[in-house]
């Protein structure tokens, strides 16, 4: 298959063919067609092999399309190929905005609900939280329309939904009015100060990030982001001791911040506040991998500190690392299912022989503390461990079954995790 390779370029899929269908039913008769296993590609933004297919790769970017805005129900239905920052716009000049958004503009709205992606600021939940509807072809074609609220827990069980049960073919998501968003950085916030004011640091702006190199227990720049409708939010000189940023920085030291989303206050649209990269440059930090574990809030300090007592190990591989707060939800293999929870982001440089020798001490510091790893990221985690963190996966694999009897949408990694 032409152009092979994932967006870090660390994985080479399997797939033997790319097909790219131009509108649902084209889709439907894709799948049903394929005699082997067959997968959605998204975006490419997974650092794992969970969008991997043995057999044929389906690519929805030609399904981009916003199909209804439901201004009485403040919904909008989408294709499954659109992505972040098309829609954002869409939604902007509409007079909507999404309740989130992840750091990147860049990535599909589909694969992103998926995989439970990103969340920021403690009402928010993650990316996924925001779908109330579905429609998901099955391994047969057949289109299935699942709603929040169902019976049966379906639609709970499907929209975190890992691509083992079918190709996401549109989805509803839930909107608000659009709004506007002003963010500060401070500088140098000291690890030891979230021992006492954890919850007055984490509730201090709409979406709350601290960075850190995890050079020293310090964390190198926190970003608040605010409503303004809130009102101006948190401008003091000093942030828990922390001081204001009186430039724009990028959150790994050393790169130019053009890059990123405005800062020093500036108030502007959501869609150009929330992500912390604008849609038209280049993300993060470029060539890259990425992990990502999650942890029950009441668990993030010591968490932290375990993280931190290995300092010498990831700082030499390390871009940055980034913490942020996510709320619960009620998706049956999302990491934030039925908890408060933490997630502690590494943006690794491409190094995968260093990282996949450190990974496994960082997953042995968080294993008292029921940590989670993201499904599209680098783990190395056994499944022993991972399965038993999720108390819906006995349902979630009844719902599989039902889905995709002959196992069309498993791959490696899914056989080796569910």
């Amino acid at each position: 298959m032409e152009n092979n390779r994932n967006w870090a370029g660390n994985l080479s899929y399997s797939a033997a063919e790319l097909l790219t269908p131009e509108n649902k039913s084209q889709l439907q008769e894709m799948v049903a067609q394929s005699g082997s296993r067959i997968k959605a590609l998204g975006t490419r933004h997974s650092f794992n092999g969970i969008a991997d297919s043995a057999g044929t790769h389906l690519s929805l970017q030609k399904m981009n399309r916003v199909l209804e805005l439901d201004r009485e129900n403040n919904k909008v239905t989408v294709e499954g190929g659109i992505r972040y920052g098309e829609l954002s716009e869409y939604l902007h000049a509409n007079g909507y905005a999404l309740h989130n958004l992840a750091s990147l503009p860049h990535i599909s709205v589909a694969g992103a609900c998926a995989t439970a992606t990103h969340g920021s600021g403690d009402r928010n939940g993650n990316l996924a939280t925001a779908v109330s509807a579905m429609t998901l072809i099955k391994a047969d074609g057949e289109a299935v329309k699942l709603t929040r609220g169902q019976p049966d827990g379906s639609f709970e069980g499907a929209v975190v939904g890992l691509g083992a049960l079918g190709v996401v073919a549109d989805l509803t998501l839930d909107v608000v009015p659009s709004f506007e968003v002003s963010q500060r950085l401070y500088e140098n916030l000291p690890l030891a100060m979230l021992e006492r004011y954890f919850e007055a640091i984490f509730t201090s702006a709409y979406s709350v990030s601290l960075f850190t190199d995890w050079k020293r227990p310090v964390f190198n720049q926190v970003w608040l982001k605010h409503r303004t409708e809130d009102g101006i939010g948190y401008d003091a000189p000093l942030f828990f001791g922390a001081p204001l940023a009186t430039e724009k920085l990028h959150p790994v030291p050393g790169i130019s911040a053009e890059n990123c989303s405005e800062q020093l206050g500036a108030p502007g649209p959501w869609y150009d506040r929330l992500p912390h990269f604008r849609l038209n440059f280049m993300p993060s930090a470029g060539e890259e991998l990425q992990s990502e574990y999650f942890v029950p809030r009441h668990h993030a300090y010591d968490a932290l500190l375990a993280i931190d007592s290995l300092r010498e190990h990831i700082a030499p591989l390390l871009y940055i690392s980034e913490v942020r707060s996510i709320a619960s939800d009620d998706l049956w293999m999302s990491p934030c299912y039925g908890q408060q929870t933490v997630a502690v982001h590494f943006t690794w440089k491409a190094d995968w022989e260093g990282v996949r020798q450190v990974l496994p001490l960082i997953e042995k510091k968080l294993e008292p503390f029921q940590a989670k790893p993201h499904w599209g990221k680098l783990f190395t985690m056994p499944a022993d461990r991972v399965r038993p963190l999720y108390e819906k996966l006995p349902d979630f694999l009844k719902l599989r079954e039902q889905f995709d009897p002959q196992g069309k949408f498993r791959n490696d990694l899914l056989d080796a995790y569910l």
